[in-house]
């Protein structure tokens, strides 16, 4: 079955960056196949929809809290999907996951196949 394998996380000081990777495994990777999704949870809150990147690359739903300041891509060679997070504020604390998605483009009905363990964010204030 499908792995995904996430790196990166820690604590940085509010105005840093961060990258965060996203790698899934147990598969042969086709990168005309699955979408790249990215999440988060803040503290005593709900899951975040950062974004979704579709099998070519096309970033959507990425929200106005972190447009701008998160950039998301992805490497079919490595089966990897990558969130740089630039501008880094307090409110960005929380856990970030990502999972590998079908159908491929972004669209309607999700489903989720690989699920990352997720990784803590925090950002002092």
């Amino acid at each position: 079955q499908m792995q995904v394998v996430q790196s990166g996380g820690g604590l940085v000081q509010p105005g840093g960056s961060l990258i965060l990777s996203c790698t899934a495994h147990g598969f042969t990777f086709n990168g005309s196949y699955y979408d790249f999704h990215w999440f988060r949870r803040a503290p005593g809150q709900g899951r975040e929809a950062l974004s979704c990147i579709t099998n070519t690359a096309e970033i959507y739903n990425v929200p106005g809290s972190v447009k701008g300041r998160f950039i998301f891509s992805r490497d079919d060679a490595k089966a990897t999907s990558y969130l740089l997070m630039n501008d880094l504020r307090p409110e960005d604390t929380g856990i970030y996951t990502c999972a590998t998605g079908l159908p491929p483009g972004c669209r309607p009905p999700a489903r989720f196949v690989g699920w990352g363990q997720g990784t803590q964010v925090t950002v002092s204030s």
